[in-house]
Formats: C-alpha cells, sequence, structure tokens
C-alpha cells in the first residue's frame, strides 16, 4: 500500500487524504486556518441534484445594447435574467437541510463534453476497462490502494449533470416575410427559410441527445421565442417537426419560452426543476443500484484476481458513493445509513495492523464522522449528534495513541482541537440557518428528597443533567479546541526546549516552528467568546455570564504572553471590574497579578489602581514601582494625572460618620472622616502632597496640606478641620503619611442654610513626586474589602477609643426646616343626626414665632354605608368629597382662627370620617408645612317612623258594565282596590330633642293611588312643637287604590306621599348645647327629613259578599241587612247559592229569602240582597248563620282561595262584615291561613 486517500464520507468535509503528501507534510498543519474553509469546496457544499443549463452565455459586449424595440427584451436581458432566475433558485451552503425540488444550477456552453466513464489502461489497451478515478487504473490518483479522491465528488456536481437544459433561439423570419394580415398568402420563402432553421436546429438537438443517453442524462430543450412568435399559427407545427427530428421525449422534454415579467420568469424556473426533479432522482437512483451490485460481487470475493485494495477497502469507497447519491436525492435517512457503514468499515481498516501498520498510519485523520454529525442535526437529533463527535474522538484518540501520538506529544492535540473546531464550526453553520439549539434549562425542580427504592447514584442522576451529554452551542466547542491548542503549544515548547538536547525530532517539527499558536488561540478565544455572549444567559445582570468573562480572562493572558500587554490592560480592566463588583476575590487574584506585570512592563503609573502586590515577601514592592515610575518614567504629563479608582479596589478604607442624622438650617453638626492604610501593603512613602474633601453645599473643597511636623506616630491621628461654612473654606495642615494600618481622622462641624442631604461628596488625594502631579479621587461610599464597618466615633485620641453610634447607617445628616408649630382642635356636639347640616368649628392656633399663610384642605372619605349620600360645606363650596385651597390668610403669631365646616349625611347611620389638611408657609421660599387630623362623626337618625297598612273594600257600588262614565281618561275605578288606612307613629330616638316646626303630607298621587284625606291636615299645629327623646306622634291617611285590569307578577304600588318634618336640629333646640356654638342663642338653619309611605300591595277579591249591617239596634225595631255579591274575576262568570239558616234560638225575626239563587253573575257586576230583620232580645245578638256558594264547576273562585272540595258542593265564597272590613296583603293572604269562605259576622248591639 503506497498510497491511502481517506474520506470525509459526506457534504462537510469530504477531504482526499493522500497518505504520500501526508508524510511529507508531517502530522501538523503549518497553517494556523484550520477550519472547515481550507478543505476542498467539494467536500463542504450539501449534494444536491446537478442540471446543466446551456445556451445562456451572454457576451460582455452585449450587456451594453440597448432594446431596439420598446417593451420587447432583447436576447441580452432575457438570457441575464434567466441565469439569475435559475442561481436563486438553490445557492452552495454547507447547511441545507430543506428536501426542496431545486437544482445546483451549472452554466456550460453548447459543445461542452463529458469525462470518459472507463478506460483501458495505457498500457495494456486490450486489459478490462475501468473508471480514470479508479484505484486500479495506474493513471489514477489513488493506484494502487486509494479509497477515494475529491475529483470523484468534483466530478458529479461540476463535470456530469443529472438533467441538461439546452437553452436555444426559435428562428423567426423577418417582418418583410410575415402576412399583413390573415387574409394575405404566407410569402414564398417563409416556409423554406424556417424548415431550413428547423431542421438545422433539430440535428444540433439530436447530437446533444444522443451524447446524454448515453449517460443516462435527462435532455430538456427550451425555446426563446417573442410573444409575436407566440400568435403564429404555424407555431405548432414547427414544434412537432423540432420534437420528431430531434428524437426528444414527449415528458418534460421541450419548453417554449417567451418575454415575461421578473416574477413570472421565476414561476417559469421552478416549474421547470419541479418537472426535472423527478428524472434526476432517477438518475442517481441508477447510479446507487450499479454501485451496490459491484459492492455485492466485492463482499462476495468474485472480483477476479487478488487486488491491492482489501475488501473493506472497496465497501468504504461503495458505501461513501451510495452515500453521496442518496444525498444527491434528498434521501437524507438513506444517505446517513450507509455513511455509518462506511465509517464502521473505516474503523475496522485503522484497528487492524494488518490493514493498516502502525508506521503508515499516523498521519490519518478520517472526517466521515462530521457528515453523520450534520444528517443527526438535520432531523433534531442531538444527542446522536454529540454521540457521535464524542464517540471520534475518544476512538482516534485511542488509534493514535497506538500509533505513538499520544497526549503526550503536539501531533495529538493538534488533531484534538481540530476536530472540536470543526464541529463547532458545523453547529455554527447551523445556529446561523435553522437548527434550535436544545434548551437545557430543567422543567421542575429538583426534589429536596431522594426518592425511596434507588441507589443513591441513581438518585444524583435524576436531579441533574451530564453536561457531557448535551450539546451545547458552538462556543463551547471553540473553547475545546482552544484548551487543545494551548496543551499542543505546551507539548511543542518541551520539545523545543529539549531540541538541542535530543538527536531526532518528529517529522512534524519543523512544520510545527511555523505554526503561530498564539495566533490560532486568539482565533478560538475570540470566537468563542463572541458565541458565548451570543447563546449564554445574562446571569450577572452585566450581559456576560461567568464562562464568558473566564474566555475573556484566557484571551487577556493569552495577549499577556504574546508581547501585547497594552491589549491585555483593556481586557483586564473590563474583567476586573465585575470580579471586583460582585467580589470574586479567587478569581480576582490572579488576573491581577498578570496585569499588575503589564502595568510594569508598560510603566504605567495608574498600576496602583490594579490591585494589591500579590507578592507577599516585599510588602514595598508597590510603592518602590510606583516611585521609579515617577522619578525615572518618560513622558511626563503636561496636566495632573488622574487615577480613576471607581472600577477598583481603593487605597484606602475611607468612612464618614455624623454625630446627628437630622438636623435643621442653620445648625452645627458634627463630623468625623476617617482614612485607614491597608494592612498588607506599605505606603509610608508615597508623597501625598494634600488632600481636598468636597461638601454638596459648597464648590469649594477643605483642602488639608501635608506638614510632616504634625506627624505622632500614633497609629490614629486626629486633623482639626474647624467650622465648615458655605462658601468660607480653610486651609489646613496636618500630617498625611500612613503607616500600614494606620488611620486618620479628619474632624470638624458643617451647617446648612437651606434643605440638603449633607455629606462628603467626594475626596481628592494629590500625590507629588518631582514633575509628576498625580490625583486619586477617593469615593467615601466604597471600601476595600469585607462588609461596610459599623459607625465609630473618635471620642479620644491618646488613647485612641471609639465609641459605637447605635442607629441605621445613614449616608449622612438630613438638613430641614424647623416645622411649624400650629395648634388644630375640633368643636362639635356628636352625634350629628341625619338630614342634619351638622356644623364643626375648627380651631387653628399659630404658637410659631413666625406669621404663616394658612391655606385648608378637607376630605370626606366614602361612607360604608347603603344609599348614604353626604356632602360638606364651607361658606359657599360644597363638595361631596374634597374641597380643596380654602385659603384662611395670614394668622400672627399667638393668634387663633375659626373656621365652620358644615357637614350633611343622609342613608343609614354609622360614622362619616373627615382628612384635614393645614398646610402653612412662611416668608422664606419652600418652607412649608402641613398638619394632618383625621375626625370621625357618629351620626345617628333624629326620628323614627313606623307605618301599619289596612286594606278594605270600596264603600261604593260597582259601575255597570254599560256605564260610558267608565271608558273615559280621567275615570277613577277603585271598586277592586278599595282604599287603604296608613297609620304612620312618628318617634323622637336621637340623645337631643328637636324643635318641630311643620310636619305635613306631601301628596304624590299617582295612576294607581291617591291620597283621600290625612289627620294632619287638620293638626298641623299640635304638631309645631319641642319634641323629648322618646316623644311618640301618630297621623293616619287614607288612600283610594286603582287596579289593573289584568293582574301581574308584582302589583306592588308606590306610596303616593312623603311624610315631611321641617325642623331644627338637635343642637339648635337645645338651649345649652346652641348657646355653646352660636353665641345669641340663634338656631340653625332648618333641616327636611322625608320619609315616603310604604309599598301598598293590595289583595285581589275574587269572588266576596259583603255584609252590611248597623253597629246598634232597638228592640222590636226592624233593621236592613243588605248582601252584596261582587264578582272581581276578570273573566269568568259565577253561579251563586245564598242561604240563610236561622235557628230556633236566633233572638231576630226574619223577613226576607232564606234560599237564593243568583244564577249568572258577570265578571265585573255586582248584585245585592235585602233581609228585614226585628230584635227580640236586649244585648249582643248574633245574626243567622250565611252561606254562600259558587256552584260554577271549575277552578276557585279567586286566585287565592282554594279548588273546592267536590264538584257537587260548590266553592264557598267568604263572607265579609262591613264593620270589621279588612283584607290582608297579596303576600300575606295564604300566610294567614283563613279560609275564603270563613267570613266572621259580629253581633249587633240592641238597646230597649
Amino acid at each position: 500500500m503506497t498510497g491511502l486517500s481517506l474520506p470525509n464520507m459526506g457534504p462537510a468535509p469530504r477531504e482526499y487524504i493522500d497518505h504520500r503528501r501526508a508524510t511529507r507534510r508531517g502530522a501538523s498543519n503549518g497553517s494556523p486556518a484550520v477550519a472547515m474553509n481550507s478543505y476542498p469546496p467539494e467536500l463542504l457544499a450539501q449534494l444536491a441534484p446537478v442540471m446543466f443549463v446551456a445556451g445562456l452565455d451572454v457576451p460582455i459586449s452585449a450587456e451594453l445594447v440597448p432594446s431596439a424595440t420598446p417593451g420587447l427584451p432583447q436576447p441580452a436581458p432575457l438570457t441575464l435574467r434567466l441565469r439569475d432566475a435559475l442561481l436563486s433558485q438553490r445557492t452552495t451552503a454547507i447547511w441545507q437541510p430543506e428536501k426542496s425540488k431545486t437544482f445546483q444550477a451549472v452554466f456550460v456552453d453548447k459543445d461542452v463534453r463529458f469525462p470518459p466513464r472507463k478506460i483501458a489502461p495505457p498500457s495494456d489497451p486490450q486489459a478490462q476497462p475501468h473508471s480514470p478515478l479508479s484505484p486500479l487504473m495506474p493513471i489514477s490518483p489513488l493506484f494502487p490502494d486509494g479509497l477515494i479522491a475529491p475529483i470523484w465528488v468534483r466530478k458529479h456536481t461540476t463535470l456530469v449533470p443529472s438533467v441538461f437544459v439546452l437553452f436555444i433561439r426559435l428562428y423567426e423570419s423577418p417582418p418583410h416575410h410575415m402576412p399583413r394580415s390573415p387574409l394575405d398568402p404566407p410569402h414564398p420563402d417563409r416556409e423554406i427559410e424556417e424548415r431550413r432553421r428547423d431542421a438545422e436546429m433539430s440535428s444540433e438537438i439530436a447530437q446533444r441527445k444522443k451524447a446524454t443517453s448515453e449517460r443516462g442524462i435527462k435532455l430538456t430543450v427550451v425555446l426563446i421565442a417573442s410573444r409575436k412568435l407566440l400568435d403564429d399559427p404555424v407555431l405548432d407545427t414547427r414544434l412537432t417537426f423540432i420534437r420528431r427530428q430531434s428524437g426528444l421525449d414527449y415528458r418534460a422534454a421541450l419548453f417554449v419560452l417567451s418575454p415575461v415579467s421578473p416574477g413570472e420568469l421565476v414561476e417559469f424556473t421552478k416549474s421547470l426543476q419541479q418537472a426535472l426533479y423527478e428524472p434526476a432522482v432517477e438518475y442517481y437512483t441508477s447510479h446507487s443500484k450499479r454501485v451496490r451490485r459491484k459492492r455485492n460481487r466485492h463482499a462476495q470475493g468474485t472480483a477476479g484476481p487478488a487486488r491491492p485494495l482489501r475488501p473493506e477497502g472497496w465497501t468504504v469507497r461503495y458505501e461513501y458513493k451510495m452515500a453521496c447519491f442518496a444525498e444527491f436525492r434528498g434521501e437524507y435517512e438513506v444517505a446517513l445509513k450507509h455513511y455509518q457503514d462506511a465509517y464502521s468499515s473505516l474503523l475496522t481498516m485503522f484497528g487492524s495492523t494488518a490493514i493498516l501498520p502502525h508506521g503508515r498510519s499516523a498521519g490519518q485523520k478520517p472526517r466521515c464522522w462530521q457528515t453523520i454529525c450534520k444528517l443527526f442535526l438535520y432531523n433534531n437529533e442531538h444527542a446522536l449528534a454529540l454521540s457521535q463527535h464524542s464517540i471520534h474522538v475518544r476512538r482516534f484518540g485511542d488509534f493514535s495513541r497506538g500509533w505513538g501520538i499520544g497526549e503526550e506529544t503536539f501531533e495529538f492535540w493538534s488533531w484534538v482541537a481540530r476536530q472540536h473546531r470543526v464541529f463547532g464550526e458545523l453547529l455554527e453553520q447551523g445556529t446561523g440557518s435553522t437548527l434550535v439549539l436544545p434548551d437545557h434549562t430543567p422543567s421542575v425542580a429538583a426534589p429536596t428528597q431522594v426518592p425511596s427504592g434507588l441507589p443513591e447514584l441513581d438518585a444524583l442522576r435524576v436531579l441533574g443533567l451530564n453536561p457531557a451529554n448535551a450539546l451545547q452551542h458552538p462556543g463551547f466547542y471553540y473553547y475545546m479546541a482552544a484548551q487543545a491548542t494551548e496543551r499542543r503549544r505546551a507539548r511543542y515548547l518541551i520539545l523545543l526546549e529539549n531540541a538541542d538536547v535530543e538527536r531526532s525530532n518528529p517529522p512534524g517539527f519543523a512544520n510545527e516552528k511555523k505554526v503561530d499558536h498564539l495566533g490560532i488561540l486568539l482565533e478560538l478565544y475570540t470566537k468563542s467568546y463572541e458565541l458565548f455572549k451570543k447563546h449564554s444567559p445574562l446571569s450577572n445582570g452585566n450581559g456576560q455570564g461567568r464562562l464568558t468573562l473566564r474566555i475573556a480572562g484566557r484571551i487577556a493572558e493569552t495577549y499577556y504572553v504574546s508581547g501585547k500587554f497594552d491589549m491585555a490592560v483593556r481586557f483586564f480592566e473590563r474583567i476586573a471590574k465585575t470580579y471586583r463588583r460582585e467580589r470574586w476575590g479567587a478569581m480576582l487574584r490572579p488576573l491581577l497579578s498578570t496585569w499588575y506585570k503589564c502595568a510594569q512592563q508598560l510603566m504605567l503609573v495608574e498600576m496602583l489602581a490594579h490591585g494589591s502586590n500579590v507578592d507577599d515577601d516585599d510588602e514595598g514592592a508597590l510603592q518602590e514601582d510606583l516611585l521609579a515610575v515617577l522619578k525615572y518614567g518618560a513622558g511626563i504629563p503636561a496636566e495632573p494625572l488622574t487615577v480613576d479608582l471607581s472600577d477598583s479596589v481603593p487605597i484606602f478604607d475611607p468612612s464618614v460618620v455624623f454625630w446627628k442624622s437630622e438636623a435643621f438650617v442653620e445648625e452645627r453638626v458634627a463630623f468625623q472622616f476617617s482614612l485607614t492604610a491597608p494592612t498588607d501593603i506599605a505606603i509610608s512613602a508615597l508623597p501625598f502632597s494634600s488632600l481636598a474633601i468636597y461638601f454638596p453645599h459648597s464648590d469649594e473643597p477643605v483642602t488639608v496640606h501635608h506638614d510632616a511636623s504634625a506627624a505622632t506616630g500614633a497609629e490614629v491621628q486626629r486633623v482639626d478641620l474647624g467650622d465648615v461654612l458655605p462658601g468660607a473654606t480653610e486651609d489646613v495642615q496636618g500630617n498625611l503619611r500612613w503607616e500600614k494600618g494606620a488611620t486618620i481622622v479628619f474632624a470638624g462641624t458643617v451647617l446648612s442654610a437651606v434643605p440638603i442631604t449633607l455629606n462628603i461628596a467626594r475626596a481628592v488625594l494629590t500625590l507629588r513626586e518631582g514633575s509628576w502631579i498625580v490625583q486619586i479621587p477617593i469615593n467615601p461610599a466604597i471600601v476595600r474589602d469585607g462588609p461596610v464597618p459599623t459607625q465609630r466615633w473618635l471620642s479620644s485620641v491618646s488613647p485612641a477609643k471609639f465609641a459605637p453610634l447605635h442607629r441605621a447607617s445613614t449616608p449622612g445628616v438630613s438638613v430641614r426646616y424647623r416645622p411649624h408649630q400650629l395648634q388644630v382642635s375640633f368643636t362639635h356636639q356628636s352625634p350629628a343626626y341625619l338630614d342634619e347640616e351638622y356644623p364643626i368649628v375648627i380651631d387653628i392656633t399659630n404658637e410659631d414665632d413666625r406669621p404663616l399663610d394658612v391655606v385648608l384642605d378637607v376630605l370626606l372619605q366614602p361612607a360604608e354605608i347603603d344609599e348614604a349620600v353626604n356632602d360638606i360645606r364651607i361658606d359657599e363650596e360644597r363638595s361631596q368629597s374634597l374641597i380643596k385651597g380654602i385659603n384662611l390668610g395670614s394668622i400672627a403669631s399667638g393668634a387663633t382662627i375659626l373656621k365652620t365646616l358644615y357637614l350633611t349625611n343622609t342613608g343609614g347611620v354609622g360614622e362619616r370620617i373627615l382628612d384635614v389638611s393645614i398646610q402653612s408657609r412662611s416668608s422664606v421660599e419652600h418652607d412649608t408645612s402641613e398638619v394632618l387630623r383625621t375626625l370621625s362623626v357618629p351620626t345617628a337618625a333624629a326620628m323614627k317612623v313606623e307605618y301599619g297598612v289596612k286594606y278594605v273594600h270600596a264603600p261604593g257600588p260597582l259601575p255597570g258594565l254599560t256605564d260610558l262614565h267608565t271608558y273615559e281618561s280621567d275615570h277613577w275605578d277603585d271598586s277592586e282596590g278599595g282604599e287603604a288606612h296608613i297609620r304612620a307613629r312618628m318617634e323622637c330616638i336621637g340623645p337631643w330633642s328637636l324643635s318641630m316646626e311643620t310636619v305635613r303630607l306631601v301628596r304624590k298621587n299617582g295612576p294607581h293611588a291617591k291620597v283621600l284625606d290625612c289627620s294632619l291636615d287638620e293638626d298641623e299645629d299640635d304638631v309645631t312643637s319641642d319634641w323629648l327623646p322618646g316623644d311618640e306622634f301618630a297621623a293616619v291617611c287614607r288612600v283610594s287604590i286603582s287596579l289593573e285590569d289584568e293582574e301581574g307578577e308584582d302589583d306592588a304600588i308606590s306610596g303616593p306621599a312623603n311624610m315631611n318634618s321641617h325642623g331644627e336640629g338637635q343642637t339648635d333646640i337645645q338651649p345649652s348645647r346652641s348657646l355653646a356654638i352660636f353665641p345669641n342663642g340663634d338656631h340653625g338653619p332648618l333641616c327636611t327629613s322625608r320619609f315616603p309611605l310604604p309599598i301598598l300591595r293590595p289583595p285581589r277579591s275574587g269572588l266576596i259578599a259583603l255584609l252590611t249591617l248597623p253597629a246598634s239596634a232597638k228592640l222590636h225595631t226592624p233593621i236592613h241587612a243588605y248582601l252584596t255579591l261582587r264578582n272581581h274575576h276578570p273573566t269568568r262568570t259565577a253561579s251563586l247559592s245564598v242561604q240563610l239558616e236561622p235557628d230556633a234560638a236566633d233572638a231576630f225575626l226574619i223577613a226576607g229569602p232564606r234560599n237564593a239563587r243568583v244564577p249568572t253573575l258577570l265578571p265585573g257586576t255586582e248584585t245585592r240582597l235585602v233581609w228585614t230583620l226585628v230584635p227580640m232580645e236586649c244585648g249582643f245578638v248574633q245574626l243567622p248563620k250565611i252561606r254562600v256558594t259558587d256552584k260554577r264547576r271549575g277552578g276557585p273562585t279567586s286566585p287565592t282561595e282554594p279548588p273546592p272540595v267536590m264538584e257537587d258542593e260548590g266553592t264557598p265564597v267568604r263572607v265579609v262584615d262591613r264593620r270589621r272590613d279588612e283584607k290582608l296583603e297579596a303576600a300575606d293572604d295564604a300566610a294567614e291561613g283563613t279560609p275564603a269562605g270563613a267570613g266572621v259576622i259580629g253581633p249587633v248591639l240592641v238597646l230597649p
């Protein structure tokens, strides 16, 4: 085996590796560009059916030729649009999972020739012919034992198509040969010329048809014609002639295209490709069948004499070809199966020393796994794709160890880095298109307890997901490639150190020297950093995840190793900002160490801001390095250099303490500002010259200049700043040298004339050395490490004593105006009465030493009482919720002002809540204050009214059916409704007496009820008096009721009047109460309470018998008894029977009918029976029994009467004594339980 070529087995990437070239190159590539773009192009693109397009060649000059006929596209513009339309259907890409019926268009010449299928060896023309790319041909690049070369893929993507589309312009006769009208005869030369041109075209098509038929390629001809030619009647004849002469098929072989719009042109190209897609699939299917037959012959051992290539090699070759043909057809599942079979055969070849000896396989790196991974990803089988990648790296890593290129060699890590990078680039191509990476966020929270019945290891597996089994985003695999490249560089450096000692070096060592390892690392880390920022969640609120910052740190370290210290410092600044804010000390220390070394190399003064010195053995190295830069460094700036420590650990631990947390204007407050030096770094030699302390209420700082004579050597020193007044600052002398852990306290007092929050805004420490002036800002709110210390007050310097301040930590002193001294009180006598205008006197006294302008606001809170409507009034302002901005004027010091607020309550009793706001303002601008008071006013009812209602029948006779007055609009019919006697009992239930002005009935007659008379009409003067609590008064009124003709669901009738009482509130009536508010004893305004009459629900009677008797009689003097039978039923006629049942013991002599019949009593009519009675005894004498029965068969006589027990007996009718007439309400009729016929007739008083 002198040459072995290994395939990539798919579109991404399929690389031919020649063993002889690999031996000459060495085991590693010298170029840093080891990405997929270094592979042959034919091994990258997704395979698709190939379509050769001929006849669309456009000369360069033709593109500039204008159209001769407006509206008719010339050949060159139409050709350009056709080319663009065909190319736009499918572009060459690595990631194309869509299975669309599109072709990869390749534009060729009309006379293009196909490569030969098989040729005989030049040395032996009589031998069996083979493909020029077969390992059996001596002229093949695969001879004698190669597998397959990239040129084979290039052959089927660029040299041999599946369909051939030929564009030819159809000949069109010149205008002078065309008939001017349909009646003109054809030109004699036209038919001859067209037939000659069509014959030549048919001959050209037939030659191309012969060439394509030999290869099984579908030929399709597209004739380009003008729109005018499409209307020519001889066009169909010409097309039939061309088809027959050229031998074209009848299916999708001949098309005619005329100039169309761009949109229609795109639709034509789509339909053309869809028509040719099936022949293309058949073409690649026939190739697969042919290759499968060859594979079967080699598998059965019938391939002929022994050949250099082993059966496993032929299996790989044929499986790979069938996989490619399946990809051409768009059958990705079939392609995946063939790629997997090819990969398995490759593993067998690499695992056998008999097939590939160790010494000759060191440089082989098969990449078939990448295509398998891509096809898995097409089907969203992420776990299988990752598993294929992991298995490939592990298996071929084992092979490499057996070949002597294990983890201790740079070749091994170069190969590992290449695998991870290619896999990452494949994922990057997919995520940029249609690939969606899986989300590994747990869907449910992890259980807090281990499930019972599971071993501990299985229980832990339930709690999470192994990252090695989860497909990550491409940035992770770029990071893995960078890690492998670092190990590659480390192995190379070890080998480079021992290069002079050892006698021989690996074959690829010379090439490895040309590799820019640091450049590759920067490229991989940068790519990984960008992808991590794109795909990682924003975990720290700064747009970067933890691993993203870790990768940025690796980039910075790589820049440092490569000597690009300025670039390294830029990355360190960004990373340290986040690490310091989140206090990642363990991760920050190594970063600061490298950052410090970069600053030393760059001679930066700002290195002081990069953190503490990591060298614990030399605590003074930091200040020594800084002083060396200041003394001997070049480039002294013209202006002071400011070192920004906002994102760094400060030099000192600052502390600001105020004696008070709140103060009034013009009040002095003591403060202490301390700076504590670090305990692990020596800074005593740093020449600090001054310290400027800034306060927010002053533009000028308090400056402390260094005075060496003020040093005491104590651990705690105090510098007195005096009074810090706005705009008047003085310079102070003090010691500005700190030993390790020493503290200097700057103490003083501060005041403000305006409200403000006083604190120390910032401090600036100035360092001078020669011509250098370095300013170091200090933020008092930032400490070095650990939590913010508790506030302590320096009470003694010698010895140093601190007193803790037991209060919450505050940022400063809140200075505000002194509150105004206003005394607010309310005067009122509760409870308030409903419907009363209740006065509340607001008493405001100014106890301040300044006159104050006062404004009053009153808010009435909504009452949680049904039907409660409340309002408030001040002067002429009235509102149901808020009265705002009542100006009470200026109140002098010690003066008092009174303001009366009136509260009116209606609805139910209960508490009413008032919020009163008194805002005051002094003569100083913005000096305002507010006093808030809440007042609860209980409300009670002054009076209680109870009603009683009795319903009686109408006293008058019913109108006749023929009475015309009943049809008049003003006719009042109370025959069925009768009258309602309403009794009202009024009681004074409040705690205070009432002075009643009037009590009257306000009539509101309606269509169904009207007031007849009322006792208040005559007794009004008797009601006007003072009512004491518990007093009662009664009134009676009669209401006539007119019911509707038809009975409704709800016959309730509103009362036709209101009971109004006009009186004065209890406050105005009682002398003591009235004098307490009004000194002249006058009563308050009148208040009106309205009590509506009750709802009337008169019953409907149906059949009724009314008995009229005198209340008394004289012995032996005749009296008359009248029985009125009324039928109030709207539709039913009654048949009544009246029986008078005398008894021997009766005290009356009766003259009249004992048994009477009323056969027909129409609805709405009445009849009357009369008896003459002569009393025979004195006293209360009972009348004989009178029984009335309705003999009509059917239901009850009224809606409230029960049906008869037996139809033969009839229905009893109630007999009502008019002296005891009272009807029950409709809702209570059935509840009383009194039978309809059980009327009780009272006795008659017989006098002598």
